[in-house]
Order: structure tokens, then C-alpha cells, then sequence
């Protein structure tokens, strides 16, 4: 479907069932609207070879009905001019350089949500650029970043936007950059052994800007006409766009899409957006009557599709609703998507971070966000305090709400430090949203580019990240516990505000960590926990370390002697600053 460039031409392919006729009127006959009729197929396609069309040319659809004629985009567009413009037809060719690029394991990924637009810009530009985002993916390697996850870049209406009002699902936004640009980028990530994983949109299309709508001018109820739903399974918080997930020729262009980006493009995974919005009418769970089966088949379909083209390809839900079904094999009657974004991790975690009051915080929640998981997996959950989501609508990003107006004071840095020390040492799959490392502060706006100097301003700070990012991923060979899903939460002290927890793999010295967390602005100078195992355990890594900020108070210890006692319990004293994460564990033999 769409425009597929040949040797000696094009050939053009749409979907109309409702069509009396069909023309493509492009720069190659001088938009004549006439110049170029298509043929009908049995599968209501219309169909034409145009000898000497070219990449770049522009074309548009002219669809007559009854009712009269009237110019369309082409909703296989792979390149457009911009959203309310011309089609253009793509450039197929890119060399990748012989890639071969292994994507990170589960235990190997740590994601970096990053929005195009705004996660850098040059001077002069309206947008950041595609290209401005590959001079940044060396520094994103050596922050430790394993996989980017990059914000829709599907053309949407005007210049600036989050992404997810998607006008055409097979063009890249073309403030963005070209077709070219974007396989660039994926090439470079791989280069730097970076995965790059495409936010894509299912759940509604558009509104603005949307040629889909009554595309072929049919309708039912003043609806979208062929590639919607015309009734009330319309209905979403974005508009009445939901597309019609039981119509085959829809489900084909969603399906086609989701390969398209894998195949072309080479991408590692899809996240998906609120899902509860493709499996229920308002996104509910437990609303038998808003439940939409054809759209749990369609995501069943999809992501069993994708890695049958692609095996290794990883998708995961934004859902938000705890479901452990929509991480479950389709064979299984689940939704078969790898993992999913875990609100039952975020929402507890940040509430105990935010809040001003020592006395309100509740360590029996943030116990329960350490050992959620879906069926007994903590791989099919993706942990983080900041995504586009937590940052935005009402929400701003940590230390903002930590300190309103003042995200560098004391308190700010220091709670933003603890809630990435929990994310990098909790069972799961980490996540930090752009600039998180580098302190952004306020709340995330389209049009608010991130703030580069800060990187070196809070220089400390993105230390911070680089090093729990190692540690998370056991580069020294001394915390191979964080790889695994074992987690015991084996002290909680509601009163101090505390915690400790042992993570393990295997077990043992160079394994076993165990993580000692203080939620209060209370120092401890004799804080007694127990220990998995007898002898010196190091310190890994201080969260009150002068190494990350002159203003931290560089307190805590270096080692701990854990002693069995009388009760055969194997304790240590230990000095836990306040707002503090400390990571111990034992040297290998």
C-alpha cells in the first residue's frame, strides 16, 4: 500500500472503498487532477503505475464520490511535506553499513525516554532535530544508557508536540528531519550499542490534521467514517479518532505500521501507548461492557507478528493498570507484550519522595513498589520516578516538587538521588526520562528544550547516574545481585523511616548486595542492620558523597564488619546519612 518506487516509476496503491474514482495528483503531471486515474480491485484498492515518478516527488489522492471530489493524503505516507501538505514519495534505499547489533538483554537495559523536539537544539532552530539528537549519542554511551526510547515521530500537526496526536503513522514529522535522518539515527545508536525502541500510537489517530477522517467520504453518525469506529467505541479522552479494531483493512494498516518501523527501520521494540484505551472504551478494568476483544487480539496479533519478522523484537505496554495478563504470552490468553510500565512502582516512590513531612512518608508502600512484579517476573516491569507523564498535566519533575522554584537546593538534589538509587537497585527495568540525569528542573513543555549547561553545572549529579548505571549493570563484577530478580526487603523501620533489602543472583561475595535506605532527614551514626553473610562488606556507592555534590555532606562509612552474634543473626553498625541510599556488598575471594 502507499507509494513504492520502482526502476522506471511508481506504483501507487489506496485503499477507497467507497470511491466512485479515483486519481493521483502529483508534481510529475503538474497536479493535474485528472491526468492519472487509478483501477478498482476486488479488494476495493485502487491501483496505478506511474512511469518516471521519483523520491521527492509530491503527490496527494483525489477521491470522487457522490457527493463530490476532493484531495486526501495518502495514509501510507512514508515522507510528507508536513501534516496538512503533500505526500511525498519515499526514499527506500539506506545503506547500514553491514550492521550487526545485538540488543541488550533484560537484565542488560537501561532506558532513556527521550523527546526529539526538545532534548537538543541548536540555535535558530524552531525544534530540535533528529540530528541533533545523534551529536548527542555519545554522551548517552557513556552515561551507560543501553536503550533510547524515543517519544512518537510520526507526523503530527504544526511544529511542537509531545508526539501522540499522530496525523500520519508512517512519515517521520518532518520539523524532525527526513526518513534518511532517522535510519541515521538508529544506525548511530547501534554503533554506540545503544537499542532504540518507537513510542507508537494504536489508541486513537490524530485529532488535527487527520486526511483519515471520512477518508473516502462515508460515515455513519457524523464518524470518521472507514478507518474508525462509528459509534460510541469512538470515544477517547483525545477525541472520537479510536480506530475500528475489528475492521480487517484496519487492523492490516496498524499491523503494517508496527512492522514497517521494525523492518525499514530497524527499530529494537515498540512502546506502546495507554493501552487500556485499545482493550476498553474509557480504559477501565473490570468493564466487561466497555472491554473491546478486538483490540486485545490486535495488540495479541501484532506482537506476535513482530517477532516473527524481527525475533528478539521487545513491546511494551504503557497500561498502568496492574494487569499481569497484559504481560502474559498470547498462548497463555495474555497480550504478549514483554513488559510494561509499573504505576504500582512510580506512584508510592514519588509520594515518599515528594512529600515535605519525615512523619508521612510510608515505608510499607515503598516496600510493596520494591517487590511488585507481574507473574513472579521482575523483568516484565519498566521502574522510574519520571517519565513525559510524571513530569507533566499537574506533575512536575522530582526536585521541582521537592522544592518548588528551588530544584537545586539540598533536599531537592537529595531526594532526587535517593528515588534514582531506588530505580537502579530495584528489581526491574530501570528508566530515566531526558535530563533527569542533569537535574531539569519545572515541568515538561514541547517547546522547552532541555537546559545543556546544566550537564556541567550538576556535573556531580550525572556522576551520580553513570555510577549506579555501572553498578546496576555490574561492570566492576562486584554487584551481579542488581542483574537478578531476587529481592528481600528484609528491614522496614516505619518509626526511622528506613529500609534495607538484599538483592541477589546467585549469591554470594561480589553477588549479593545489600542496599540500606534512609527516608528521613535524620543522620544515624549507629544504625544496625543484618547481613547476609559474616566479614567486610564495601561500600559501593554513598548517596551523600561530596563526589556528587559539594553541598552533600560526604558522611556514611566505607566498610562494614557484619558479625554473627548470639542469636546467630550477622549484623553491622552503620552511619546512614539523611535522604541516603548506601550499597554495600563483598569483595570476591
Amino acid at each position: 500500500m502507499g507509494a513504492l518506487p520502482e526502476a522506471t516509476g511508481c506504483v501507487f496503491r489506496v485503499w477507497a472503498p467507497n470511491a466512485q474514482a479515483v486519481f493521483v495528483v502529483g508534481s510529475f503531471n503538474g497536479f493535474s487532477e485528472e491526468a492519472n486515474p487509478m483501477k478498482r480491485t476486488k479488494a476495493d484498492v485502487w491501483s496505478v503505475t506511474i512511469p518516471g515518478v521519483k523520491p521527492g516527488d509530491a503527490y496527494r489522492y483525489r477521491i470522487v464520490t457522490e457527493n463530490g471530489a476532493f484531495l486526501r493524503m495518502d495514509p501510507y505516507s512514508r515522507a510528507a511535506s508536513h501534516s496538512d501538505g503533500h505526500s511525498i514519495v519515499p526514499q527506500l534505499a539506506f545503506s547500514w553499513g553491514g550492521e550487526a547489533f545485538n540488543a541488550p538483554a533484560p537484565h542488560e537495559m537501561v532506558i532513556y525516554e527521550m523527546h526529539i523536539g526538545t532534548f537538543a537544539k541548536n540555535p535558530g532552530e524552531e525544534v530540535g532535530t533528529i540530528d541533533d539528537a545523534i551529536a548527542k549519542l555519545g554522551y548517552l554511551k557513556d552515561l551507560g544508557i543501553t536503550v533510547i526510547e524515543i517519544m512518537p515521530v510520526m507526523e503530527f500537526a504544526g511544529s511542537h508536540s509531545w508526539g501522540y496526536n499522530p496525523a500520519l503513522i508512517y512519515a517521520v514529522e518532518s520539523d524532525y528531519g527526513e526518513e534518511r535522518d532517522l535510519r541515521r539515527f538508529i544506525r548511530s545508536a547501534h554503533e554506540q550499542g545503544i537499542a532504540v525502541w518507537l513510542d507508537v500510537v494504536y489508541n486513537h489517530l490524530g485529532p488535527q490534521d487527520l486526511d483519515l477522517w471520512q477518508f473516502d467520504g462515508w460515515q455513519e453518525n457524523d464518524k470518521g467514517g472507514i478507518y474508525f469506529y462509528n459509534d460510541d467505541r469512538s470515544r477517547t479522552p483525545w477525541g472520537d479518532t479510536r480506530p475500528d479494531y475489528g475492521r480487517p483493512e484496519v487492523r492490516a494498516f496498524l499491523r503494517d505500521n508496527a512492522l514497517y518501523w521494525l523492518q525499514d527501520y530497524h527499530f529494537d521494540g515498540l512502546r506502546w501507548d495507554a493501552t487500556a484505551y485499545i482493550r476498553n472504551v474509557d480504559g477501565r478494568e473490570g468493564d466487561a461492557a466497555g472491554d473491546l476483544p478486538d483490540g486485545w487480539s490486535l495488540m495479541q496479533w501484532i506482537n506476535e507478528e513482530a517477532r516473527k519478522v524481527k525475533p528478539g523484537t521487545v513491546t511494551i505496554a504503557e497500561d498502568l493498570r496492574s494487569n499481569p495478563a497484559i504481560t502474559r504470552p498470547a498462548s497463555a490468553g495474555g497480550a504478549g507484550f514483554d513488559a510494561q510500565w509499573d504505576g504500582a512502582f512510580v506512584h508510592p516512590v514519588r509520594q515518599a519522595l515528594i512529600g515535605a513531612e519525615d512523619a508521612a512518608r510510608d515505608m510499607e508502600a515503598v516496600r510493596n513498589a520494591l517487590l511488585h512484579r507481574f507473574d513472579d517476573n521482575a523483568f516484565a516491569r519498566v521502574i522510574y520516578t519520571e517519565s513525559h507523564d510524571e513530569v507533566a498535566n499537574g506533575k512536575a519533575r522530582v526536585p521541582e516538587e521537592v522544592d518548588p522554584g528551588n530544584a537545586s537546593s539540598w533536599a531537592a538534589k537529595k531526594k532526587s538521588v535517593l528515588g534514582a538509587s531506588l530505580v537502579f537497585t530495584a528489581p526491574g527495568i530501570p528508566m530515566i526520562f531526558q535530563g533527569q540525569e542533569f537535574l531539569e528542573d519545572d515541568w515538561f513543555h514541547d517547546t522547552d528544550p532541555l537546559d545543556w549547561s546544566k550537564k556541567d553545572r550538576y556535573a556531580g549529579i550525572v556522576r551520580v547516574y553513570r555510577d549506579l548505571i555501572a553498578l546496576r549493570l555490574n561492570r566492576a563484577g562486584q554487584t551481579a545481585g542488581l542483574c537478578g530478580q531476587q529481592i528481600d526487603v528484609y528491614h522496614m523501620d516505619q518509626r526511622n523511616k528506613m529500609l534495607a533489602y538484599h538483592r541477589w543472583k546467585e549469591g554470594g561475595p561480589g553477588d549479593s548486595v545489600v542496599v540500606v535506605v534512609n527516608f528521613s532527614t535524620q543522620l544515624y551514626e549507629n544504625y544496625v542492620v543484618d547481613f547476609p553473610a559474616e566479614g567486610e562488606w564495601k561500600v559501593r556507592f554513598n548517596g551523600d558523597s561530596g563526589y556528587y555534590d559539594p553541598e552533600f555532606n560526604n558522611g556514611g562509612v566505607c566498610c562494614c564488619d557484619a558479625l554473627r552474634q548470639e542469636d546467630n543473626a550477622i549484623r553491622g553498625s552503620l552511619i546512614i546519612p539523611p535522604y541516603t541510599a548506601l550499597l554495600l556488598s563483598q569483595d570476591k575471594p
